[in-house]
């Protein structure tokens, strides 16, 4: 379970935020600059609130009472950006490996496994540059999930795709919500992909989440 409660002033307005998740998709919408991003930014601990707490499970991995801040990497969350910021000048398969390395981890077998899962194994001794943009977005969500973690935060993952990509890549989605029970925060503008996506949606406008409710649950038609 994720619990959030969060202050952090920023330049036009204050973000205040309180919600917790159970194993859930939360889709998080709003106007561009309104606060989401900076969520996502707080919990991966990019950024620091100046007030609240943060904690998976029973773990605080933030509280401004306890004076807790864990740092980024002793966090287990997984973070897949807009641009999905792949590294360059690494294979397909060092990019997957580079989150566990990060952690000291070792576990060449699993990442083994979530390339095929992801249906990318082939890909990779292949670089960035020379896979598609639907290709690209599972690298990155097998990077994320490389390191088996607690939380899944994606900002506006699917934006770059083509329609086509798209409808691909939803169904996968759903399919990735069973195959892995954790918690999930998608950022998204698109608000039929937060119908199809989120089991929760939460608007928020200027810091403040202004309205929140629950979708109904969709069944995944495809593999991944």
């Amino acid at each position: 379970m994720l619990n959030v409660r969060i202050f952090k002033k920023m330049y036009c307005f204050d973000l205040d935020v309180n919600f917790s998740l159970n194993k859930e998709v939360l889709v998080i919408q709003g106007h561009s600059g309104s606060g989401k991003t900076t969520i996502l930014d707080c919990i991966s601990g990019i950024k620091t609130p100046e007030e609240g707490e943060i904690s998976v499970g029973n773990e605080a991995i933030f509280s401004s009472k306890k004076n807790i801040n864990m740092k980024i990497k002793d966090r287990n969350i997984g973070y897949v950006f807009q641009n999905y910021a792949l590294f360059p000048h690494m294979t397909i398969e060092k990019n997957i490996l580079f989150g566990l390395e990060c952690k000291n981890l070792k576990d060449t077998n699993y990442i083994e496994h979530i390339m095929k899962v992801f249906n990318i194994d082939h890909l990779k001794r292949r670089y960035p540059k020379q896979i598609s943009g639907g290709e690209k977005q599972r690298v990155a969500l097998a990077r994320a999930l490389s390191i088996k973690p607690d939380v899944l935060l994606l900002d506006e993952p699917f934006s770059a795709l083509d329609v086509q990509t798209k409808s691909i890549v939803y169904e996968e989605f759903l399919q990735l919500k069973k195959l892995y029970s954790i918690d999930i925060i998608l950022v998204t503008h698109n608000p039929e992909e937060a119908r199809l996506l989120g089991d929760k949606i939460i608007h928020i406008d200027y810091g403040r989440i202004k309205e929140c409710k629950n979708t109904p649950t969709l069944e995944a038609s495809v593999s991944i």
